[in-house]
């Protein structure tokens, strides 16, 4: 068997994920946990969740239920069972260290690393709630279906799974279980563990591709998708929690439900945006780390090319 090459620009990808979503989670806990004014945002939006929570929790309820420990053993033997029906056996293990890492990640984070300082007459819960643990279940099964079905499907699954894992984020908050930071900082962890098993993907055997190999255009199409919609929803939170910063520099408080409900719906816009661009990276990612590589050409192969020249 020919040696094949570690492919640089998936693991370049992978390690700026990594940083990305280091860098995001404790940006996330920085500003709306350790300063004043961020806790106050915050909690405006934490407060506007109350806004139509009997019409929603229905369904709310009913994903967030899905979220449970066999939930995740049964994704887990799924998408492990896929890997290996392809005979990728490195896969499933990169599957493993991307769910457990970030859950556990986000629970070491919650109870062990960081912690919530009353700066702004917080009502919230006392303790840490950041990152989010049923958002991080969802997160990270729906990135580990990206990593293991076929190149072909992966479009379609990152899809599907940035709307499972953001739903069930806006789920956590509707039903007030989780502030909007804690919703983001929950995608962040994923994101930065997804960089890590992409890095491991660049540097082990590419997949086994037919001929000719899939083009491009699916893969295009959905990372232009995610962008669009992460640069609408995120000017829209941005305007939203502005304004909401706003109110509270003149006012002093937020009461109006009008006002709550724009903190409300600006903190979901965001949790939206942040969810795109984090499947766009995962996918766009994983594509580049696990495409077919050109074998890695031997001493002696080189010493026959040049004598043929």
């Amino acid at each position: 068997m020919r040696p094949y090459s570690p492919r640089p620009g998936g693991v370049v990808l992978g390690l700026l994920m990594f940083v990305a979503g280091a860098l995001g989670t404790w940006a996330s806990w920085r500003w709306f946990v350790d300063t004043a004014v961020g806790q106050r945002i915050d909690q405006v939006a934490f407060r506007g969740s109350g806004i139509g929570r009997s019409t929603l929790w229905s369904g709310a309820e009913r994903v967030l239920d899905v979220v449970s420990v066999p939930f995740v053993v049964v994704v887990l033997g799924a998408v492990a069972l896929i890997a290996l029906v392809r005979q990728r056996w490195l896969l499933a293990l990169q599957v493993i260290v991307l769910v457990g890492g970030a859950n556990l990640t986000t629970q070491v984070l919650k109870h062990v690393v960081l912690d919530r300082p009353r700066l702004a007459g917080d009502t919230g819960p006392l303790g840490n709630s950041l990152p989010s643990g049923h958002t991080t279940v969802a997160a990270s099964v729906a990135a580990a279906l990206v990593l293991v079905v076929p190149r072909r499907a992966r479009p379609a699954v990152a899809v599907l799974g940035a709307g499972y894992a953001a739903v069930t984020g806006i789920s956590t908050m509707v039903g007030g279980w989780h502030r909007p930071s804690d919703v983001v900082a929950a995608i962040t962890v994923v994101l930065a563990w997804a960089g890590l098993t992409t890095v491991l993907t660049a540097v082990s055997s590419p997949e086994r591709m037919p001929s000719p190999p899939p083009g491009n255009t699916p893969t295009a199409v959905v990372t232009g998708l995610f962008a669009v919609v992460a640069g609408v929803t995120g000017v829209m939170a941005v305007s939203a929690l502005q304004r909401t910063r706003d109110v509270l520099n003149t006012a002093g408080a937020v009461t109006e439900r009008s006002d709550l409900a724009t903190a409300y719906v600006g903190a979901a816009l965001g949790v939206v945006a942040v969810t795109a661009l984090a499947y766009a990276a995962i996918l766009v990612a994983h594509q580049v780390a696990s495409r077919p590589a050109q074998p890695a050409r031997t001493s002696s192969a080189r010493s026959v090319s040049a004598g043929v020249s």
